[in-house]
C-alpha cells in the first residue's frame, strides 16, 4: 500500500477518478470539471481533487501557497467543518501544479467595480467568470482571495464527503442515511455504533457522490474560533521546509549573478579564476549571467566573486530622477482610466477653498525572509521543481518552456514558503533553477539568490506619483481629483506569462483611490501608466498600498482645511457611503479614546482603505522620545464580513500594518548607472522591536461579503502615521521613507 507521502513525492501526477479501496470527495460547480491531478496507488482512490479517504487516513488538500498567513489551516477547516472531522485527525497536503486548482476568485475581483457597493448583476457576472481561472490556470495565492475561494467549494466538499460516506454505511448496515449521524470522523449507525470514514472508503468508492447543503453558522464548530495552526509543530521546532531547505540524494548546489541593469546582457565573462577553486565543477553561461555548480551555496558565491563579469547597459534611465521624469510625463498622455467620475470634478461651488497637493513614493523591494531559490532536476522529457511558490501552474508552464518542455512534463513540488508578498508569484528563480539542471542531467540542483542579488532583482512596487484636487466648503468636502501615475504590476505579470499586451482599464492601478466608500459630491479618479522600464510587479496589497497612501493624506488635508476633526470627517462621509465603512472608524475612535485633541509630545493619525473587500481603520501614535520619534500604539478595526478564524485575522492585520509602517519609514529603492543602489537590510530597513507599536486589534462583521485579511492592513498603515507625525510635528509628508524627513527612532 502506498503512504501519503509516496504520493505527495510523486506530486499526485495525473490520473483515474477512482480505485478500489479508498475514496475522495470535493465538489465545486464548473461549467466543465477540471481533470483530477491526484493518482492514487491501489487502496488510495479520489473521485475529487481536495479530499482523499483511504483504508489508513484521511487526507485534506490545500492548493493555496502558505507563506506564514494561515491559509493551509483555514482552507482545511472549512472542509473538516462540514465532514465532521477535527484537524488534528487529518493530513493536509498542499496541491499539485493543476487546473482543477484554479483560483476562482481572482477574475471577480477584476471586474471594474467598485467592490463595496457591487450589484447583485455583478456578483453573478462574477460568479459567470469565474471558470476562466481554470482555462487561464490561475492556480495563484494572491489578491487576498484565498478564503473567498474556497469559502463555498470547499464547504460543499466538505459535505458531500460527509453525506457519500452515510450513503455508504447506509448501503453495507440496510439502514437509510437520514437516521446516521457523523462526529469525531466517524458514521454513527442507530444503535451507537462508530464506524471510522477510514473502513467505510472502499465501499464508498463504489457510492455515487451525494450533492449536500452546508450547515447553517450556528451548527459551526471549528470556523469562527481561532484556531491552533496546523503548522505551528513544525515551524516552532524547526522542522518545516521551505524551498531553501529541500534536499535531495546527489543534490549540487549553486548560485547566480545577474546583470545587476535589470534586463541588460552580458557581453562576456571570464570564469578561470572561479573554475580553479577546488569544489567547483560547472559554470553555466545564463546569456544575462552566469551560474555556478558547487559542493556547496557558500562556495558557489565565493566562485562568483572571483569571475570578472563585462556587462551590458540597462534598457531604462540610468538613475531615479530620470525614472521618475518618465513617469510624470505619463501625466501628459490620456489617462488609461476613469473609474470614478462623480459630479463634475472640474466645476467647484463658489465659495469654496481648493486644495492641490503633489506626492510620490518610491519603488520597493519585496525583501522576503527566504531569498529566491529553487531545487530542479532535469531529466530528459522530464523536469521537476521544488520551490515555495504562489503560481506553481504558472512556474510548470515557464520553467518547461526555458527547457523546451510541455507543462505537462514538469513536475512542481511546492513548499512553505519564507515570505512572497507577491514575489513569489514570479517564476523567475525556477526558470533558472531549470536552466541550471538542463546543464547537469540527471542531477539535483539547488539554486540560491544571495541577499544581494534576491534584493537587486526583483520585480518592484512601482514607483508612484499622484496629483490631488479637492475642495472644501462649510466644513465638508465637495470635490476631489485625483490622478495617479505609475507602472502597471498587471501589464508586465501579463507580459511575461503570456507574451501578451494587455489593453483596457487597468483596475489594479488606481485601486485604492477610485473605490473608496466616502461620500463627495464631485469624485473623480484618473490613472495614467508609466512605462520606464523598470520590472514591476505585485507587492502586498499592490496600488492600494501607494493609492492609499494618497487618498488618505489628502483627505487629512483636506479635514484640516475644512476645520473639522480628521475622523468626524471621515466618518461623515463614510456613513453616506457606505455603513460597514463608518463601522470601522467608529470602533477605531472607541478603541483609542480618540478626542481629536493631543498632548504636547504625541501625535495621532487616522487612516481608512477599502481593499480586497475590506474595510480597515487604524490609528497610529506616536510620541517625542530622547532619542528622536517612537510609534508608541496602533489601533486596527477591521471588517471581514465573517470572521473565520478571529485570531489568524488579528495575526494577518498586524502583520500588515508592520509590512506597511516598514516601507513607510524606511524602504525604498534608488538607482545609480542603471543599478539598483540597495543591497541588502543595511540599506532597506524594517521596523524594529523598539520602534514597535503596541497593537489592539478588533474585529467587526457587518458587511454582506466575505472579504480578504491578508492585504487590508497594509494600505492604511503609511498614511495613518504620516498624519500622526503632521500631528506632533505640524510637518505635512508627501513622499516616503518618512526617515528622510522625521527623526524617527532607527
Amino acid at each position: 500500500m502506498a503512504s501519503v507521502g509516496k504520493i505527495a513525492r510523486r506530486t499526485f501526477l495525473i490520473g483515474s477518478a477512482a480505485i478500489l479501496g479508498g475514496v475522495a470527495f470535493g465538489a465545486y460547480a464548473v461549467y466543465r470539471p477540471a481533470p483530477n491531478p491526484l493518482k492514487p496507488a491501489p487502496g488510495e482512490a479520489v473521485f475529487n481533487p481536495f479530499v482523499m479517504i483511504s483504508r489508513d487516513r484521511i487526507t485534506l488538500i490545500a492548493p493555496r501557497a502558505e507563506m506564514g498567513q494561515g491559509v493551509r489551516t483555514t482552507w482545511a477547516a472549512l472542509i473538516a467543518e462540514e465532514l465532521d472531522v477535527d484537524l488534528d485527525e487529518v493530513t493536509v497536503l498542499h496541491g499539485p501544479a493543476a487546473a482543477a486548482y484554479y483560483n476562482s476568485a481572482l477574475i471577480g475581483e477584476s471586474l471594474p467595480d467598485r467592490g463595496y457597493d457591487r450589484s447583485g448583476f455583478g456578483d453573478l457576472l462574477g460568479d459567470i467568470l469565474s471558470p476562466l481561472g481554470k482555462t487561464l490556470g490561475l492556480q495563484v495565492t494572491g489578491g487576498s482571495t484565498s478564503m473567498r475561494d474556497g469559502f463555498e467549494r470547499m464547504r460543499a466538499a466538505g459535505a458531500s464527503a460527509r453525506e457519500t460516506l452515510k450513503q455508504a454505511a447506509a448501503v453495507k448496515y440496510g439502514v437509510k442515511r437520514e437516521q446516521l449521524e457523523t462526529a469525531r470522523g466517524r458514521v454513527i449507525l442507530p444503535d451507537g455504533t462508530e464506524l471510522p470514514y477510514t473502513e467505510l472508503a472502499e465501499i464508498a468508492a463504489t457510492v455515487q457522490p451525494i450533492d449536500a447543503l452546508v450547515r447553517d453558522r450556528s451548527e459551526w464548530r471549528l470556523l469562527g474560533r481561532s484556531m491552533p495552526r496546523i503548522d505551528m509543530v513544525e515551524k516552532v521546532t524547526g522542522a518545516a521546509r521551505y524551498g531553501i531547505d529541500v534536499r535531495l540524494e546527489g543534490m549540487k548546489f549553486a548560485a547566480v549573478r545577474i546583470n545587476p541593469r535589470l534586463g541588460g546582457g552580458m557581453r562576456g565573462f571570464d570564469a578561470s579564476a572561479a573554475e580553479a577553486m577546488e569544489g567547483v565543477e560547472k559554470v553555466v553561461d545564463l546569456g544575462n549571467g552566469v551560474a555556478v555548480v558547487a559542493t556547496n551555496t557558500w562556495l558557489a558565491m565565493q566562485a562568483l566573486d572571483a569571475m570578472r563579469i563585462d556587462w551590458e547597459e540597462a534598457p531604462y534611465p540610468p538613475d531615479t530622477e530620470a525614472i521618475f521624469a518618465r513617469i510624470e510625463a505619463a501625466f501628459d498622455e490620456a489617462p488609461n482610466s476613469t473609474l470614478r467620475d462623480d459630479g463634475d470634478a472640474g466645476a467647484l461651488p463658489e465659495g469654496a477653498e481648493v486644495l492641490e497637493a503633489e506626492y510620490r513614493l518610491p519603488y520597493l523591494a519585496h525583501a522576503t525572509m527566504e531569498p529566491m531559490n529553487a531545487t530542479a532536476r532535469f531529466t530528459p522529457g522530464k523536469l521537476e521543481i521544488w520551490a515555495g511558490t504562489q503560481a506553481p501552474t504558472f512556474l510548470a508552464m515557464k520553467a518547461g518552456e526555458a527547457v523546451g518542455l510541455d507543462a505537462d512534463d514538469v513536475v512542481v513540488n511546492t513548499t512553505y514558503l519564507g515570505g512572497g508578498f507577491g514575489r513569489r508569484v514570479e517564476f523567475d528563480f525556477g526558470v533558472l533553477a531549470a536552466r541550471v539542471a538542463r546543464a547537469m542531467p540527471g542531477v539535483p540542483v539547488q539554486v540560491t539568490w544571495s541577499r544581494e542579488e534576491d534584493m537587486t532583482h526583483d520585480m518592484y512596487r512601482p514607483g508612484a506619483i499622484a496629483r490631488m484636487r479637492g475642495a472644501v466648503k462649510d466644513g465638508r468636502a465637495v470635490a476631489l481629483d485625483g490622478q495617479v501615475a505609475a507602472q502597471s504590476p498587471t501589464r508586465g505579470i501579463v507580459q511575461r506569462v503570456l507574451g501578451l499586451s494587455a489593453f483596457g482599464p487597468d483596475k489594479a492601478h488606481v485601486e485604492g483611490l477610485f473605490n473608496q466608500p466616502y461620500a463627495i459630491p464631485a469624485f473623480r479618479v484618473r490613472g495614467h501608466l508609466a512605462d520606464p522600464g523598470v520590472p514591476v510587479g505585485f507587492w502586498r496589497s499592490v496600488a492600494s498600498s501607494f493609492n492609499g497612501f494618497f487618498m488618505e493624506s489628502f483627505i487629512d488635508e483636506m479635514a484640516h482645511a475644512a476645520g473639522r476633526d480628521p475622523l468626524e470627517f471621515r466618518l461623515e462621509m463614510a456613513r453616506a457611503e457606505w455603513e460597514p465603512a463608518a463601522r470601522v472608524l467608529e470602533a477605531v475612535a472607541e478603541m483609542s479614546g480618540w478626542s481629536g485633541r493631543t498632548p504636547a509630545g504625541v501625535g495621532r493619525g487616522v487612516a481608512m482603505t477599502y481593499s480586497f473587500g475590506t474595510p480597515v481603520a487604524e490609528v497610529i501614535e506616536v510620541v517625542q522620545a530622547p532619542g528622536g520619534i517612537r510609534i508608541d500604539r496602533a489601533w486596527i478595526a477591521v471588517d471581514p464580513g465573517v470572521a473565520l478564524d478571529p485570531g489568524n485575522i488579528r495575526a494577518q492585520m498586524v502583520s500588515g500594518m508592520v509590512y506597511g509602517l516598514s516601507a513607510a519609514c524606511f524602504g525604498e529603492i534608488t538607482f545609480a548607472d542603471g543599478a539598483v543602489e540597495q543591497r541588502n537590510f543595511p540599506d532597506y530597513d524594517a521596523l524594529r522591536m523598539h520602534n514597535m507599536p503596541r497593537v489592539d486589534v478588533r474585529i467587526l462583521e457587518n458587511q454582506p461579503d466575505l472579504g480578504g485579511v491578508g492585504e487590508p492592513g497594509t494600505p492604511p498603515a503609511a498614511p495613518a502615521l504620516a498624519n500622526a507625525l503632521f500631528d506632533l510635528t505640524g510637518k505635512r509628508a508627501r513622499s516616503l521613507p518618512l526617515i528622510h524627513d522625521f527623526d524617527l527612532l532607527s
